[in-house]
């Protein structure tokens, strides 16, 4: 079901981009650049069923950090385990880099995402104000890769 993603994902993560990030959404070009290697310490993880993809996530993996910058799950397809599926690969990366943490920004409004991490051993460091276009707080979450998860 999970797997890296291939040049001919592109198009359909940039679209399920805009279907999930609306104006935060990454262009196309950037998408690309970021699956074909112009990135190198970016991975894209993406999930399928059947052929059609249908979330997928971005992670940057540099030293002992690694950064999860999306993850995103086609609306037909939410509560169905994608995501929780995606970000075990998440973890699954971190691990294989060495990393010893995962952190994020979600958006401070987005109740569900906050839940869901927080019932993923995520748990907050800080909140960042103004961080998103339309002025939305950013709140910062971290999980530790080894040991036991801890909760928001």
């Amino acid at each position: 079901m999970i797997g890296r993603a291939t040049t001919a994902d592109v198009p359909a993560i940039a679209r399920l981009e805009q279907v999930a990030l609306g104006r935060d959404a990454w262009s196309e070009g950037l998408v690309r650049d970021g699956v074909t290697g112009g990135v190198p310490s970016v991975h894209y993880l993406v999930a399928r069923s059947g052929s059609r993809l249908v979330g997928y996530a971005v992670a940057s993996a540099v030293a002992d950090l690694v950064e999860l910058q999306r993850i995103a799950v086609d609306p037909a397809y939410r509560r169905s385990g994608v995501a929780t599926a995606l970000l075990d690969d998440v973890v699954d990366l971190a691990v294989a880099e060495g990393a010893e943490r995962i952190m994020l920004e979600v958006r401070e409004d987005n109740v569900p995402a906050l839940a869901f991490y927080g019932e993923n051993g995520f748990r907050e460091l800080d909140r960042r104000p103004r961080y998103y276009r339309d002025g939305a707080t950013a709140v910062v979450l971290e999980r530790l890769v080894s040991g036991p998860p801890t909760s928001v």
